[in-house]
């Protein structure tokens, strides 16, 4: 227990203070975030959206050119058009908050003329479906540096808000415990010490007259 004084006292309402400013701080820098976090969850909800519609179509256009053209056929085209996709990833920095970056070195979309067959090999229903898929894989590549800070601005903020919820919930509330307490004792005892000392001053008086 600490030792009821002045100075102890002084001590416990400073920390209070100190406690204040650093919920006061970690508020605006949660503010900050949640304003981030929004900007990247709008677009990122939207394009999710166009992605599952577009993963639609391309389901469509290929299940119609297996109808078609055959599954053997589709599936060595497939292996035709097999190709790695350069990327790098970085480490992005957003208040202070780091993340990882992804970068694309190239589009992963190409036109008909660079597709490693000719149009006899290939029919417009499999073309269609090339073509929505090469999309999707370049849109889902995109949507990584969405998702990579999405993740770390929603682990932040579940942190920041514990941390706020700590020190307004627990830490200040005892510290105001605390120093009611001592404040209470402390006043006690100057009543006493003067009460004492009133006590005593008239007792010497008394004395002093016989």
């Amino acid at each position: 227990m600490i030792q009821p004084t002045r100075t102890n006292l002084l001590q416990l309402k400073d920390r209070l203070r100190a406690v204040d400013n650093c919920t006061t701080i970690l508020k605006g820098r949660r503010q900050a975030l949640i304003k981030e976090f929004l900007k990247i969850t709008q677009p990122l909800i939207k394009s999710r959206e166009e992605l599952s519609l577009a993963y639609a179509r391309a389901i469509d256009a290929l299940h119609v050119s297996k109808a078609r053209e055959g599954s053997p056929a589709v599936v060595a085209l497939a292996a035709a058009s097999r190709r790695e996709i350069a990327v790098e990833v970085t480490e992005g920095n957003l208040l202070g908050l780091r993340f990882r970056d992804l970068n694309m070195h190239e589009t992963v979309a190409r036109d008909f003329e660079e597709r490693p067959y000719d149009m006899l090999g290939s029919s417009p229903w499999l073309d269609e479906a090339i073509d929505e898929f090469e999309g999707i894989v370049e849109e889902m590549l995109s949507l990584a540096n969405f998702e990579g800070k999405f993740r770390r601005l929603a682990e932040e903020l579940v942190r920041l808000t514990r941390r706020i919820r700590i020190l307004e919930e627990r830490i200040a509330p005892e510290l105001q415990k605390n120093i009611h307490a001592m404040g209470h004792y402390l006043a006690e005892r100057e009543r006493e010490t003067y009460f004492r000392l009133k006590r005593f001053k008239t007792f010497a008086e008394r004395h002093t007259r016989r």
